[in-house]
């Protein structure tokens, strides 16, 4: 499969700064200020977009794996569409998915697809029709680590299951040593982190622990955590600040979010060497995903058991979400033009550069042609 060319065309902070009429609300999230770039790419990517008759106040509500990518897309669109306020509330993707099915919003990001019971719930405010999932934009799970002294870090599905169900509880545990011999492991504890809210990163990292290595897993998937014990944190930048602050202390979060001194775990997939979460490494795992949606639907089926080389199997895609038919006609022009840009190839094209991964060619082509189809 033909990957999404990755064009880095640059996003200037300062070439992109938007009028004093765009709100943004970060709830959730940080700014990790990776976005980077030139103004003049900037302003031929934000040439490229199409606003037709969008106007007005876009509210969407969701994932916060995503809200760094949202930050930027929405820097390039409001800079082309003036007319049009988006303003993206990370408040996690079991929020967004309630905002949706509640008519709060006029879009929502989740890292898990739509259940069967939120379609049906989505049928009361899509007059005509039902909520959609789009896949938009894919990211690898960080595993990330503070401990002093550890710089490279190699875990297993089984290790990282242990110590986020508290059966390896110290650092200098001989399931770890064993598989970093070269380290220097202090006699330190374990603190692992885990999302307090409804969150799709979890709903990704425990179908990966399920998948990879269910002797050591025995809780059921979902947006919730159900391991007992360990620290809670809101949102991808909570649970990042948590072990930022902490020695000893591990958590997971999607890429954008481990950084200032973080380290991120190799994982061990069986492959000839560790793994690191890395853009490349997700669009690969990505690649081998397939569409299980049915209709406009395009969900996927993802192998998070994958022992491809150099693919990192703890990614998640998220999807935005919306009505296939029966969008509000106040909102519905914002809402196909800013989706329209954000899957195009300009769109696409800035997530490499902030740690993302774009979504494959022939996925984002489905998903280019379904948002045309929206009324």
């Amino acid at each position: 499969m033909k990957l999404q060319r990755m064009n880095r065309r640059a996003l200037s902070l300062g070439a992109l700064a938007v009028s004093g009429a765009l709100a943004l609300t970060a709830c959730g999230s940080d700014d990790t200020g990776s976005s980077s770039g030139s103004s003049s790419s900037a302003t031929a990517a934000a040439g490229s977009i199409k606003c037709d008759d969008a106007k007005g106040q876009l509210l969407a509500d969701g994932s916060s794996a995503q809200k760094n990518a949202i930050d930027a897309w929405v820097k390039n669109f409001t800079q082309a569409c003036s007319g049009v306020q988006v303003n993206y509330k990370g408040s996690g993707s079991g929020a967004g998915v309630t905002a949706f099915t509640q008519g709060q919003v006029a879009f929502a990001g989740s890292d898990s697809a739509l259940k069967p019971e939120d379609v049906t719930a989505s049928k009361a405010v899509c007059s005509g029709g039902q909520g959609i999932d789009l896949p938009m934009v894919a990211g690898p799970i960080a595993v990330a680590f503070n401990v002093s002294g550890v710089d490279n870090l190699t875990l297993d599905a089984a290790t990282i299951a242990k110590i986020f169900d508290g059966k390896i509880t110290n650092w200098n545990d001989k399931a770890i040593a064993a598989l970093n011999p070269d380290a220097t492991l202090p006699d330190l504890k374990i603190q692992p982190y885990h999302r307090s809210d409804e969150s799709g990163t979890t709903d990704n990292f425990t179908k990966y622990l399920i998948a990879a290595t269910p002797d050591n897993w025995k809780y059921e998937g979902g947006k919730a955590w159900q391991a007992k014990g360990g620290q809670a944190a809101a949102g991808s930048s909570g649970v990042a600040q948590g072990v930022k602050q902490t020695n000893g202390a591990i958590g997971y979060m999607e890429l954008s979010y481990a950084k200032d001194g973080l380290g991120t775990v190799a994982v061990d997939t069986g492959a000839s060497a560790p793994v690191k979460a890395s853009s490349d490494g997700a669009t690969k795992a990505v690649a081998a995903a397939q569409v299980v949606g049915t209709g406009s639907d395009l969900s996927l089926k993802l192998d998070y058991n994958t022992k491809a080389e150099g693919a990192y199997p703890l990614t998640l895609v998220t999807y935005e979400i919306a009505c296939d038919k029966g969008n509000k006609a106040a909102t519905l022009p914002a809402t196909k033009a800013f989706l329209r840009y954000i899957a195009s190839e300009d769109g696409q094209g800035i997530l490499s550069g902030i740690d993302y991964a774009p979504i494959p060619d022939a996925i984002i082509s489905k998903v280019r042609t379904t948002i045309e189809g929206l009324s």
